[in-house]
């Protein structure tokens, strides 16, 4: 108990304590905590579908169709119809062979890696890649190197002189990084994955629904889908809903189905968590304008907070402003908060030392006037000119 009690008194100290905050509702890119009402800008409900009355009759449906729960693991009897249907709809909409469906982006990483890589093998990934992605290098018992974020060169490198020592290769990315909004070279990754002998896998959990002509992704977007090996990608996120993918190959997919702990060994998603998600595969193809206007939207945002002089990051509907200092990004959020703003600030070992940031999570709902009423307020509050916080 003592080491716990130390933990927490030093994170709070540091002011990277964190803490649960039940909201009383959300819906329409608004947030509400008992009466008081927020502009919601830490949601991943990109497009607005979690709410879309399509996904609700979908889950109703469904419910009454199967039940409230699937009761067992897909291996035992809760492999049913509806969900080979939404993996063959993933494996279309991915442009792959074969899918299969997790109950978690976190599950999909952490179960695909240390199925399918060990001992003998290697994995290079970009230092800046998601907690799922290094909790499943470190499990999966392969040899793993970091390569410094988006650096080509480096990888290149890296690669020069581990690749020959190991068996199995696999270079892994996000397609849209959570935090910075950004992207990788992924012509470049594949030109590397190919000359050293590796496989290529790509995170788009925050990319699907969001690029490329028919919303798969940045993989469809670059027209290099079929060059990439796995693709994972969730539902909870831009598709409104809940649970996680892995599109690859018919061989690789009957393996992790035999050897992925997480896929076998957990409940199978509820039925109409399964519905909703077909359901909303088929709003990304119905519906483009939100991706549209949502990527429209955030471009705009982007700029006006550089016109004034805020160091953002990313070419995303993530917008990070980087402001250095835990203590001041607490303040600014705190400051946001009082305005209306449910603006959170992202501090370390989320993001490196030195650059606590707001990240600003834009959704379809969000509109032209409330982001200039949001950059003006940030301006004020950070008081730019001085480099003070304005309001303490």
């Amino acid at each position: 108990m003592e080491k716990i009690e130390d933990f927490l008194t030093e994170r709070a100290r540091e002011g990277l304590l964190r803490r649960l905050r039940p909201a009383t509702a959300r819906k329409g890119g608004k947030i509400y905590f008992g009466q008081k009402e927020y502009v919601d800008l830490s949601s991943n409900d990109y497009l607005g579908l979690s709410s879309h009355p399509k996904m609700v009759e979908a889950a109703r449906e469904a419910a009454e169709a199967y039940g409230v729960g699937a009761s067992a693991s897909r291996l035992l009897s809760g492999d049913l119809e509806i969900c080979h249907r939404l993996e063959e709809r993933i494996a279309k909409f991915k442009g792959k062979e074969a899918a299969l469906v997790f109950n978690s982006g976190y599950q999909a990483n952490v179960g695909a890696l240390s199925a399918l890589y060990g001992e003998g093998d290697c994995i290079f990934s970009d230092k800046l890649n998601h907690a799922s992605i290094v909790d499943g290098l470190m499990l999966s018992g392969a040899k793993f190197f970091r390569f410094r974020h988006n650096d080509m060169e480096h990888l290149g490198s890296v690669l020069l002189k581990e690749r020959a020592g190991f068996k199995n290769a696999l270079i892994i990315t996000e397609t849209i990084f959570s935090m910075d909004g950004d992207r990788p070279d992924l012509k470049s990754l594949i030109s590397l994955k190919d000359r050293f002998g590796c496989a290529l896998m790509v995170d788009e959990a925050h990319a699907t629904g969001i690029f490329g002509k028919n919303g798969s992704g940045v993989a469809e977007e670059e027209g290099l889908a079929d060059r990439v090996d796995l693709i994972m990608g969730t539902f909870g996120k831009a598709l409104g809903s809940f649970g996680a993918y892995i599109a690859a190959s018919g061989p690789m997919v009957e393996y992790m189905v035999n050897k992925c702990r997480s896929f076998i060994y957990s409940t199978a998603l509820p039925p109409a968590v399964i519905a909703c998600n077909i359901a909303a595969i088929e709003l990304i193809k119905e519906e483009p304008f939100r991706r549209v206007e949502l990527l429209n939207k955030a471009e705009y945002f982007r700029r006006i907070l550089k016109e004034k002089g805020f160091e953002i990051k990313g070419a995303s509907q993530i917008v990070p402003v980087i402001v250095g200092e835990n203590r001041v990004a607490v303040k600014i959020a705190e400051a946001l908060q009082a305005k209306g703003y449910w603006a959170l600030p992202i501090r370390p070992p989320t993001v490196p030392k030195g650059e606590a940031r707001l990240r600003f999570s834009l959704v379809f709902d969000h509109d032209i006037p409330t982001l200039e009423r949001l950059a003006d307020d940030i301006a004020k509050i950070r008081g730019k000119k001085t480099g003070s916080i304005s309001v303490y």
